[in-house]
């Protein structure tokens, strides 16, 4: 018997919500824009493709969501600052905070630089710690809010090839606890969400082949591949209601693997 399509859950408490996500023009930060989008949120998202963020959010526009778009290189704190501004003068304070962006390029750790770690740092971890302190004071005036900041499989399977970006995955998890602590009892929760092998066009351009392919089918206890929309569930779990009593946790989506 062929298995049935999935049927997913709705958040109705996320209508007109005010949501910001970065990365989103593309692959694990697009399914999130259009799912947010999809549950009637006000959803603001930034990224360096600017083409491809301004044509997401002409799509959503047309078909009837509250979306804008912000070019933005999350690394440059004022310049991020300031796109977050412009969003929220828009849709309102941001009550949902999704730090999606990040860049796994793989590195060598014998000849990297000082500046090329202090920019792996900046992009997978820096700006989110800028973004909680841009959109806190919102929220906490608000009395609650959720931000998801996201950790990956990586560095717990003990993956090499990028320590820079490892470093900074493992990060998350200590920035997302910390502040789970300090906003908690301002109603507001922090948690992690940490993908697994996740089938973007970028993994699949890049490294996913036939040896990708044993490894996965071999590590995982669910067969099948892990999708950027099922990264995308998970991000509306925590951003709503149903999810009102947790933080400071893990929430891993990675067909078994970990």
């Amino acid at each position: 018997m062929a298995a049935s399509a999935p049927v997913y859950a709705r958040y109705p408490g996320l209508e007109g919500k005010p949501v910001l996500i970065s990365g989103g023009a593309t692959g694990i930060g697009a399914a999130i824009v259009r799912a947010f989008a999809a549950e009637g949120a006000r959803v603001g998202f930034v990224d360096l493709a600017a083409a491809e963020g301004e044509a997401l959010a002409a799509e959503l526009e047309a078909g009837g969501a509250t979306v804008r778009f912000a070019a933005c290189d999350i690394t440059d704190t004022d310049a991020y600052k300031a796109a977050i501004a412009a969003i929220e003068a828009a849709h309102g304070p941001t009550l949902v905070l999704l730090n999606n962006a990040a860049s796994d390029t793989r590195h060598d750790w014998a000849t990297a630089t000082p500046a090329y770690f202090d920019g792996r740092i900046a992009v997978n971890l820096r700006h989110a710690f800028f973004a909680i302190q841009a959109v806190a004071p919102g929220m906490i005036a608000a009395g609650g809010g959720a931000i998801v900041n996201f950790g990956s499989v990586g560095w717990m399977m003990a993956t090499g090839g990028y320590p820079a970006y490892a470093a900074s995955k493992a990060a998350t998890h200590g920035l997302t606890r910390s502040f789970a602590r300090d906003l908690g009892k301002h109603g507001i929760r922090v948690n992690t969400l940490v993908p697994g092998w996740v089938m973007t066009q970028r993994q699949l351009d890049l490294w996913v082949d036939d040896s990708a392919n044993e490894l996965i089918d071999r590590s995982q206890c669910l067969a099948g591949r892990v999708l950027p929309e099922d990264i995308a569930r998970m991000a509306l779990f925590l951003g709503s209601d149903d999810a009102r009593m947790c933080s400071a946790q893990n929430f891993v989506v990675d067909g078994g693997w970990v």
